[in-house]
């Protein structure tokens, strides 16, 4: 074998979830930058792939769906739950709280379970992305506040139990990120003004800002980490 051969038996792979916009598609984008080969996976239209990133429509609802792009997978080291909505204004609805913690939640869910075979094999490591509002309550999105608060749990459970197969379970708690998601509220002069003078760095914070976190979680560096979640947020949560 040369040694050619060899690195590419060894290179890294990394699953996004959400990755084909805003924070999941940054990481997809950090992690191929950093060396694995990236598959990442969504809903709407799909970016152009790249010699290191394949992009794969996918529903997080859809079990079977779940199953089939894993199961295709030759390798798996990373996997990143990034698949979220919000619907601000709506959630109070219980149909509309139920798709949101369907998706945000159980979606997440769906995924580590399914991956868990395979990321025994590599010894590898799950990263789910949960919020500021796993620790606060949100009166416009209870659904999302209670998906992100599952998030966390989820992460501390499953490192619990995942940790005898080798897997780590880690989250990272993004704070005010300018992406799609949060568009609405950028343009929102008073919103902006209290979301600003809460965080101490007085900015939106950047999608590609969580790259580096979640490179570390993913690296050599945090292995004795499991079931933590690490704040990415401008020190909006030590106000």
């Amino acid at each position: 074998m040369s040694s050619n051969d060899h690195k590419l038996q060894k290179r890294r792979t990394a699953f996004v979830t959400g990755g084909t916009s805003g924070i999941g598609l940054a990481l997809a984008q950090g992690f191929a930058q950093a060396g694995y080969k990236v598959a990442a996976a969504g809903l709407g239209d799909l970016p152009d792939g790249t010699e290191s990133i394949t992009f794969h429509s996918l529903d997080v609802c859809d079990q079977n769906s779940i199953e089939q792009l894993i199961s295709g997978c030759e390798r798996l080291d990373v996997v990143i739950n990034a698949a979220g909505v919000i619907r601000r204004g709506e959630e109070l609805d219980p149909e509309v709280f139920s798709s949101v913690v369907n998706i945000n939640l159980n979606g997440a869910m769906r995924v580590c379970a399914e991956s868990r075979t395979k990321l025994a094999e590599s010894q590898g490591c799950i990263i789910n992305i949960a919020s500021m509002l796993s620790y606060f309550g949100g009166g416009l999105v209870p659904g999302y506040a209670a998906s992100k608060g599952g998030i966390a749990q989820l992460t501390k459970s499953l490192a619990i139990a995942y940790a005898k197969d080798s897997i780590r379970v880690n989250a990272l708690a993004p704070g005010w990120i300018a992406t799609p998601l949060t568009h609405d509220l950028r343009g929102d002069e008073e919103r902006n003004a209290a979301i600003m003078g809460r965080t101490p760095m007085a900015r939106w914070g950047k999608p590609e800002e969580l790259i580096g976190p979640a490179l570390f979680l993913a690296g050599d560096a945090a292995s004795y980490i499991t079931g933590t979640l690490l704040n990415v947020d401008g020190g909006y949560a030590a106000m």
